[in-house]
């Protein structure tokens, strides 16, 4: 990441010898190896983790075949000139999954889905048959990518895949083998999505029949066309295969756009390592999610917010491809005006690939806009017209998907942070009032911001004097913690995750910037190196052995170990200081203080997601947070009415929240294992995630058809022959899905329908 590997790298790819009768500069023998260590190294952390090879092989072709293939095609018929393969297929692959979803819609539309498979066809055909699109099947120009590039992004999925396997794979088996299995409560919300998309369009809500889903659904289409295409069990793809996938994806995409908004591949590099290598400031043992968190945590229980990361970095690339000056094209080539065109693409599948998305890049667009009317004085037509898409692309999933559904987002400044301020014990005076409050909004820049350090020096050594790409990321950058600070709930903290790429990218290229400022030589380069290494090492290892549990008791308890920690380490930068101070003269050392302390800075959240998996590690649970009970029992159930009956079939169940708690009281309706692992809808399962119940505070509990659930439920506790009769014909209803522990049916239903299964717990009757 220093200055000379930066100089060495942009030498190498401007000045590689070109055979001049075929165009294409000479390939390093070893180019494909990162690749293949790294993909070999994920498979061996998936393998341990229970997944079958034959299962990582089809979601593998499904992947190479079905969305890299046709969108890199795609994507290369777009662009102007090549620059790298890698972006080629980094671009392309994203460009691959935005095809993929209307490709989906028409093939349910058309009730296809058996032949599903062939929808790549309809892009590889024409590109062999046509003869203009033929050439770009070997298209010409690539630049060499530098193998410490590659060595170092495959270095990073590696390590996150690693750390995704203690937090996540480790604790968590692909189905539930055990009655006190227990899961994150999300998960089988997800698994049931993800069931919805694979048999049904338009999409309804899987907990209650003909509700409709006003819900960022894009991520679950991916995961039912890899189980439709590549036949994985639906499990397997969203606990095991597809959260790597995509973060891996998200890496290369990262270093991608670095390389190409910096025109420095290594900025890329820097992006990548602090999206994905260090974590959250976060000290505390066990990990804490007090504060918030941007990546620990949410990668594994949120399948849409890490699918939204690949599309909205692709749509980074492009907005911010065409907002670069002409005097850079000698850096990379510009992608043309076939980037208005992928923005196009990108901003309408970021969409309904996670809500948070487009409103933190349309405030990007705006500041850009904002600041070059007033830096230049006319008005930025480029600006506009990306705001016009991606406008135009808000409008159509507030509209169409989401319905004006807003979540209960709304006007509450502060609202999730004031908590930690909030009630005061008796005699609190104001001063001390006023430093809880500050030392909360410190806590909270320092835990979830600290890796956008690099801007400042970038701010700084520009003199403020920017272009529209930087303040497009600037721009994304603040809004997202801005839009958290103004809406307040918990549902506005996906802004400030949606902002993250922005702002790391931004402080990417402000690091660069200070290494090449720096100069330094090969042995400062390595000692830099060592240095950085020897601190995460020394940090990690106190981190390990002194950190504590996060105190209880006061309000404001939860953020006292990240200030704590941040004391200690700026006393110990202070004595490293002042012992700089003391040889800041001396050769080698003059002018790399800045470097060496952006990048302990940038460095001091490393044991985030170590801590994270240590935690699961140690105090396994199923998921650490918010994790219920699912045992293996229901899951059973669940697959043998999945295995014997079909898509269009309905359940009925006396199950709707997650605890154990007699009918007809649900304090919290949060139960979605049925329609999860059963892939089926259910006239009444679990509610609350309804969207219409989403800003009602009595949405655990109260269901808004009373009449619904009262057939739902007389069926298995008060059945007659009438009522089973409407309850099929009206309702569709096949199975009725009885967990005797819950409540015992009634005696008269084995009269009125058909036992067909019975593990003990767990019955299930077909209606007559």
């Amino acid at each position: 990441m220093s200055s000379d590997l930066i100089h060495a790298t942009q030498a190498e790819s401007a000045g590689g010898r070109t055979d001049s009768e075929t165009g294409h500069r000479p390939a390093h023998p070893l180019r494909w190896l990162p690749a293949a260590v790294t993909f070999l190294l994920v498979t061996a952390i998936l393998a341990v983790a229970h997944t079958d090879l034959l299962d990582i092989a089809r979601y593998t072709a499904y992947a190479t075949l079905a969305v890299m293939l046709p969108g890199t095609l795609v994507f290369r018929a777009l662009r102007r000139r090549p620059h790298t393969l890698v972006e080629d297929l980094a671009m392309g692959t994203a460009l691959g999954l935005v095809l993929e979803l209307p490709a989906w819609a028409a093939y349910s539309v058309l009730d296809l889905r058996s032949v599903v498979w062939t929808w790549p066809l309809l892009v590889v055909v024409p590109f062999l048959i046509v003869p203009r699109l033929r050439a770009h099947w070997r298209p010409r120009g690539y630049q060499p990518v530098p193998l410490g590039w590659s060595w170092s992004v495959g270095a990073v999925i590696v390590f996150f895949t690693s750390c995704l396997y203690g937090a996540f794979f480790r604790e968590n088996p692909i189905l539930p083998d055990a009655e006190n299995t227990r899961q994150f409560i999300d998960l089988p919300y997800q698994l049931s999505l993800a069931g919805e998309a694979k048999h049904h369009f338009p999409l309804d809500l899987p907990q209650v029949a003909g509700e409709p889903l006003n819900y960022h659904w894009f991520a679950f289409v991916h995961a039912a066309m890899v189980s439709l295409v590549g036949h994985i069990d639906l499990p397997v793809v969203t606990m095991r295969l597809m959260v790597p996938a995509i973060i891996a994806l998200t890496a290369v995409l990262t270093a991608v756009a670095g390389w190409r908004l910096a025109g420095r591949p290594y900025a890329g590099v820097v992006a990548a390592m602090l999206f994905l290598v260090v974590g959250e400031f976060q000290f505390s043992h066990p990990f804490s999610i007090s504060i918030g968190v941007q990546v620990a945590w949410i990668t594994w229980p949120s399948l849409s917010m890490t699918y939204s990361w690949a599309l909205l970095l692709a749509l980074i690339v492009v907005i911010g491809d065409a907002l670069r000056r002409p005097a850079d094209d000698s850096l990379v080539p510009p992608l043309g005006r076939g980037a208005y065109v992928l923005a196009v693409f990108f901003a309408f599948a970021s969409s309904a690939a996670k809500a948070s998305s487009l409103p933190v890049t349309l405030a990007g667009l705006a500041l850009a806009g904002v600041a070059t009317l007033v830096r230049k004085r006319r008005v930025p037509w480029v600006v506009v017209a990306l705001g016009v898409v991606v406008t135009a692309a808000l409008g159509f999933v507030t509209v169409v998907i989401f319905r004006g559904q807003t979540y209960g987002l709304g006007v509450h400044p502060l609202q999730e942070l004031s908590r930690f301020w909030a009630v005061p014990e008796a005699g609190r005076s104001g001063g001390k009032q006023a430093t809880i409050v500050a030392g909360v909004f410190l806590a909270w820049l320092l835990s979830l911001q600290l890796r956008l350090a690099g801007i400042v020096p970038l701010l700084v050594m520009r003199r403020f004097r920017l272009e529209p790409v930087h303040w497009f990321l600037l721009g994304g950058a603040l809004s997202g913690p801005a839009l958290y600070l103004l809406l307040g709930t918990f549902n506005a903290t996906w802004f400030y995750r949606a902002s993250l790429p922005f702002g790391l990218l931004l402080s990417a290229w402000g690091y660069v910037m200070v290494a090449d400022r720096a100069r330094l030589t090969r042995r400062a380069t390595t000692v830099l190196g060592v240095g950085a290494a020897a601190f995460v090492i020394v940090l990690l290892t106190a981190t390990l052995l002194l950190a504590g549990p996060e105190p209880s008791g006061r309000s404001y308890s939860p953020v006292l170990p990240v200030l704590g920690w941040a004391g200690v380490l700026a006393g110990a930068g202070l004595i490293g200081a002042l012992g700089w101070w003391a040889v800041r003269r001396r050769p080698g050392v003059a002018g790399r203080g800045p470097l060496v302390v952006l990048t302990a800075v940038l460095l001091a959240g490393a044991p985030g997601l170590i801590m994270e998996a240590r935690r699961n590690w140690e105090h396994p649970n199923g998921g650490s947070y918010g994790s219920v009970p699912v045992p293996a029992s229901r899951v059973e159930a669940a697959r043998w009415v999945r295995a014997n009956s079909d898509p269009d079939d309905v359940l009925a169940t006396n199950v709707h929240c997650w605890a154990d708690e007699p009918p007809p009281r649900c304090r919290d309706a949060r139960s979605f294992w049925l329609s999860g692992y059963a892939e089926r809808s259910v006239l009444v399962e679990g509610w609350a995630f309804a969207p219409r119940l989403a800003a009602s505070p009595s949405g655990l509990w109260q269901f808004w058809d009373a009449r619904k659930l009262k057939r739902n439920d007389d069926a298995i506790y008060a059945p007659t022959a009438d009522g089973l009769h409407r309850l099929r014909d009206r309702d569709h209803v096949r199975y009725l899905v009885v967990d005797r522990r819950r409540k015992a049916e009634s005696p008269l239903l084995v009269g009125l329908a058909d036992l067909r299964f019975d593990n003990g717990r767990m019955a299930v009757y077909e209606l007559r």
